[in-house]
């Protein structure tokens, strides 16, 4: 074998999918392969006599755009570029060369023969980065069904129909013979045909029962008004995990925002495992903070578990925010049963990670007070009391206190709403350092408990000062892209090179958080009121903030980043260490490293279009 041949072999045997193959596989399309050269500056165009051809690069650098001259997609050095192997598109691609390259040249023809029986390998040859990171996910997603029958089943699969109805002006007693007839714990409420409510058994005992109603009574003045809801198309097992968090067992579902049916606790409960609502249902009858801690010890555990059951990281994040939910409500009520009832009506609102259902086991806590405007001087005692109870109730069930202070405890975040209102606008008129630092956490806030109506009523006002203000987008985007995914000149990763962490990646900080960062942009340039980041990308898809080709790889990209990270954390905390977000590249395979580099590709394409925009 001649060195320059030796040298072919042994560069393509190191490039995913290749490294997988058997030798005598990548010696024969060793002896295939044609060498070139191009110069900077000039352009990789269709040749008619070579015909469909496939480029390993040496060396160099290369760039895809689009007819509108958009950049869609990055080469360097043992990068795959299959553009001409498509031969059912058009072959007239703008292809530059961005820096000298030396390309090993293949006929397409001939590499299909050659792997004709390696069709997996070959379509990881043929497809684009992002598409190499969709086939990834959709094997992950098809792994995630294998370990629950809820995470990628819909609701449909669940819920019964018809529902039954009762309209508001019927008594209570006649409501309590309906349910008794039918079998029934719950009936929807309604007025005109029109559902306005919902009750249950609960109601009955507690809301009449219990206080000796006139079982005459309309059931209008006992039912549940402003009902929870959940679209059809929605999974069961985010139906689970809304009833989880909100404390309800009944959940009517709805089709194009009329009501067709109702799930309960009951119809998902003999389907799944329910760590979650079983660990709700623990920590709801906790009587101290000593036991609630007690519990919390529980939580790594379960993520550990559900990593090695195959969970999306989205469903990871999502359980273990919903358990975290259930904690800080238990130490609510605990509070409130310590220092008596509420002056005001307030709404304790989780921020960050937990706000966006990303989280997982013992972050940091990020929270604060939203508290109506009736709210008096002499109120914050109460306040100040109970939200330190709360926080450090928090602390002691191993969600530390924020380092920067962004709790209830902080009077600055506990504050009436015209104050709230104030910050934000403040915040948008002025984007200093200082206010994007802190519209990075405010702008993903949920309300935990108390009146949700007072955030959703800040977000309503703020969403109309941001959508189409330029000016401040362009802020928050220069901000954001600070955040740069660890790639060098495309092909190798940049790892830390001082610390602890050294020579790893940070997936948090590196790829996850700008992929949070774009996604919050899109959502608040397009007036969207989600928090959850896959359900901000998913509603933005199609809109002039981002095409939906682009939100599909952003969302594999976040999930595949989010995958890694999950079973990294997992594996630490089954070797009794702190879990952190830095993974060392040889903890992956070399194809799972493929990935990776595809994932931080789609990243760094996007921020590149978002600076374009601003």
């Amino acid at each position: 074998m001649s060195n320059e041949l030796a040298e072919v072999q042994n560069f393509i045997q190191q490039i995913p999918p290749f490294v997988e193959l058997p030798e005598e596989k990548i010696a024969e399309l060793s002896q295939e392969v044609v060498i070139g050269y191009l110069r900077q500056g000039s352009m990789l165009n269709y040749q008619a006599e070579a015909g469909a051809t496939l480029y390993l690069i040496r060396t160099g650098a290369l760039a895809y755009y689009n007819e509108k001259n958009e950049l869609q997609e990055k080469y360097g050095e043992g990068d795959i570029c299959s553009l001409f192997c498509c031969v059912n598109e058009p072959v007239d691609k703008i292809i530059k060369v961005e820096e000298d390259c030396l390309l090993y040249s293949i006929a397409c023809k001939r590499l299909s023969e050659i792997f004709a029986d390696h069709p997996q390998a070959l379509a990881f040859i043929m497809q684009s980065s992002s598409e190499r990171l969709n086939s990834k996910m959709v094997q992950v997603n098809e792994e995630a069904v294998l370990s629950s029958t809820l995470m990628n089943t819909h609701i449909s699969h669940f819920y019964k129909s018809p529902v039954a109805t009762i309209d508001q002006q019927a008594s209570i007693q006649q409501a309590a013979i309906v349910m008794t007839e039918r079998g029934f714990s719950c009936l929807i409420v309604t007025d005109n045909n029109q559902p306005v409510g919902i009750i249950t058994d609960k109601d009955i005992r507690q809301r009449c029962v219990a206080k000796g109603l006139n079982i005459t009574q309309p059931i209008s003045d006992i039912m549940t008004k402003n009902m929870l809801s959940i679209d059809y198309k929605s999974s069961a097992y985010d139906a689970l995990i809304t009833m989880t968090t909100q404390h309800i067992h009944h959940l009517p579902v709805t089709k194009n925002n009329h009501l067709v049916g109702m799930v309960t606790v009951t119809d998902l409960m003999n389907q799944e495992g329910l760590n979650a609502v079983n660990f709700a249902s623990i920590i709801r009858k906790a009587k101290t903070v000593a036991e609630l801690a007690r519990i919390s010890e529980m939580l790594p555990k379960l993520q550990i578990r559900m990593a090695k059951l195959g969970s999306t990281a989205d469903h990871v994040g999502k359980t273990i925010s919903a358990i975290t939910m259930a904690f800080t409500i238990r130490l609510i009520k605990m509070a409130e049963d310590k220092f008596g009832k509420a002056p005001v009506a307030y709404a304790w609102v989780a921020a960050g990670s937990q706000a966006r259902q990303e989280q997982f086991a013992h972050s940091d806590q990020d929270n604060a007070l939203i508290i109506a405007d009736d709210f008096m001087p002499e109120h914050e005692p109460w306040f100040s009391q109970f939200a330190r109870f709360v926080c450090d109730g928090l602390n002691a069930c191993g969600f530390v206190y924020c380092p920067g202070n962004v709790m209830a405890t902080n009077q600055q975040w506990r504050q009436k709403q015209a104050v709230w209102h104030q910050y934000f606008e403040q915040w948008i008129t002025v984007p200093d350092p200082k206010a994007l630092m802190h519209a990075s956490i405010f702008f993903d806030l949920n309300t935990v408990y108390g009146d949700s109506s007072l955030l959703e009523q800040v977000r309503a006002k703020m969403l109309q000062r941001t959508q189409g203000n330029t000016l401040f987008l362009a802020h928050l985007a220069k901000n954001a892209l600070q955040h740069k995914p660890p790639l060098g000149f495309f092909r190798d990763f940049v790892l830390s090179q001082n610390g602890d962490n050294k020579a790893s990646l940070d997936l948090k900080h590196n790829g996850i958080a700008p992929i949070v960062d774009l996604a919050r942009i899109y959502a608040l340039a397009e007036g969207v009121k989600a928090v959850n980041t896959i359900e901000r990308i998913r509603q933005v898809a199609g809109t002039p903030s981002l095409s939906k080709p682009s939100a599909a790889s952003l969302i594999d990209a976040f999930e595949f980043l989010g995958l890694l990270r999950s079973t990294h954390q997992a594996k630490q905390l089954q070797a009794g260490k702190q879990p952190d977000n830095y993974l060392h590249p040889k903890e992956i395979s070399r194809l799972e490293r493929e990935h990776l580099k595809d994932a931080f590709k789609v990243i760094k394409t996007l921020q590149k279009a978002r600076q374009v925009v601003y």
